[in-house]
């Protein structure tokens, strides 16, 4: 049985309710195609099944403190949002060669990984080391006093300890970290040999000496210093540049987190030990999560969560002002901090929410909530969001729930489930095949509270890259 809508009918003038032919539940929020935290955080998929190997393990991992104690999980459960900062070191004191004669280290890349709440959704946002940013002064955490100063590059805080790099991150985003992970050259080759390889296909041949790169067009399977070789080569893409090398960073973590979910790797134990040994032997993390138990909690997050839910993207910038060799972050990059420090999907055009939040439909909206200016405010924030309003009206009803009417054509239902979406209704989708067209929005006292602003800014625009995308996409 169907019951009569609370809301005015779409006739030429809202005066009583339409008949509903058919009601459609409004549709679940789809997971956001997710950024993608890399190599080092989901490598931690696997796990820690080998008991005897448990001791060794334990004792290989490395950790620092954070250096004041404002960095403390608020929700620590394995459900909990959570911010941890990875950071690739280019430490000169490697077993590996060629990578430069200079002491002391700086962050070669820098991502800040966030797991959403309830492991919805992975977001990985890659942070240029070539970022110019007032940097604040740290005190000594055993890797010597940093002190601080106006635009300086980013990478530089690492002088100071990795738990600096996590007070410039913090400042630089207005996102607060709870953990850091640091990885240094040796241990990512390391990873990748202890996987057997990983897999890549380029679309051109890759050639940069300073890399030590020379890897052919195509398909193939790369060693560790080959996918290191091309995660850090500057001079063989774009403009040499650190913004160019970004995209080829993605492709390798991309396909790390393939191959280290796969059977071949999970069913292996000589390979899932190598693996293990290798990990555990090449970072160094905060006292935190300095334990096998507490990252192997951080691996079942990772774990739970679907490739094509973990996203990366490329922090926006532009060309610094006073640098045209550094850059800035942008506007863009305020409002995906912002995302991830509320814990909402980071808002970037072509993931899948923007993609099927088509807005084409006329939407005409509807004042059932005896409110004055409700209609003229929702009016404002449809149109910032590029909807097309074609007038608000009050009706002569009363409503108490917010509600959408529809036509039925396929363009008034995709605006209708981009409107939920976009504010946050959840607000039930009526279709009515006649005597209106395009959608109404039915503003109903609920909204009084509960507002009608938008759940989340238009889309920005960000290289991003799923971690379940094509290796030749």
């Amino acid at each position: 049985m169907v019951s009569s809508p609370e809301a005015p009918a779409p006739e030429p003038t809202p005066a009583t309710p339409p008949t509903s032919r058919k009601r459609v539940r409004p549709r679940g929020r789809r997971i956001a195609r997710a950024f993608g935290i890399g190599a080092l955080a989901l490598s931690l998929v696997l796990g820690v099944g080998a008991a005897a190997a448990y001791w060794k393990f334990n004792h290989n991992i490395e950790s620092k403190a954070l250096d004041d104690k404002d960095h403390v999980v608020t929700d620590d459960t394995p459900k909990g949002a959570l911010n941890v900062l990875f950071i690739g070191s280019d430490s000169r004191k490697l077993k590996t060669k060629g990578y430069g004669k200079e002491e002391g280290q700086r962050s070669d890349a820098l991502m800040l990984v966030h797991f959403a709440k309830n492991n919805t959704r992975i977001d990985a946002v890659q942070i240029p080391r070539d970022t110019l940013t007032d940097l604040p002064s740290c005190d000594d955490t055993g890797s010597g006093a940093f002190a601080g100063g106006p635009q300086q590059m980013i990478n530089s805080a690492l002088a100071g300890g990795p738990s600096c790099s996590v007070r410039a991150v913090e400042q630089l985003s207005g996102v607060h970290i709870n953990h850091f992970v640091q990885l240094d050259f040796d241990g990512f080759a390391s990873m990748v040999n202890a996987l057997g390889g990983v897999k890549v296909c380029l679309n051109q041949a890759m050639v940069d000496p300073d890399a030590k790169l020379d890897l052919p067009a195509g398909e193939q399977k790369l060693r560790g210093k080959d996918a290191l070789a091309l995660a850090r080569t500057r001079h063989a893409v774009g403009d040499g540049s650190d913004i160019g090398r970004l995209g080829h960073q993605q492709v390798v973590m991309s396909s790390i987190i393939n191959q280290a979910r796969s059977a071949g790797t999970l069913t292996r134990p000589d390979r899932l030990l190598k693996f293990i040994n290798a990990l555990t032997s090449s970072i160094t993390v905060d006292d935190g999560i300095s334990s096998i138990p507490k990252l192997t909690s951080l691996a079942k997050r990772a774990r739970a969560v679907d490739d094509s839910d973990i996203r990366f993207v490329t922090m926006p910038n532009g060309t610094a002002p006073t640098d045209p060799n550094r850059v800035v972050k942008t506007a863009d990059a305020d409002t995906i901090f912002a995302a991830i420090a509320k814990d909402k999907k980071v808002p970037v055009e072509g993931s899948e929410d923007d993609q099927k939040a088509t807005r084409a439909a006329l939407v005409k909206i509807l004042n059932a909530a005896q409110t004055d200016g409700l209609a003229t405010s929702a009016q404002t924030a449809m149109t910032g969001l590029d909807y097309t309003v074609s007038g608000t009206e009050n009706a002569q009803k009363p409503a108490k729930k917010t509600r959408i009417f529809v036509d039925g054509t396929p363009e008034a239902m995709t605006t209708a489930d981009a409107i939920n979406r976009d504010f946050g209704f959840k607000a039930e989708i009526v279709v009515h095949t006649s005597g209106m067209s395009g959608v109404w929005l039915i503003l109903g006292s609920d909204r009084i509270a509960g507002g009608v602003q938008p759940n989340a800014p238009k889309p920005v625009k960000a290289t991003t890259r799923t971690a379940s995308e094509s290796l030749c996409a």
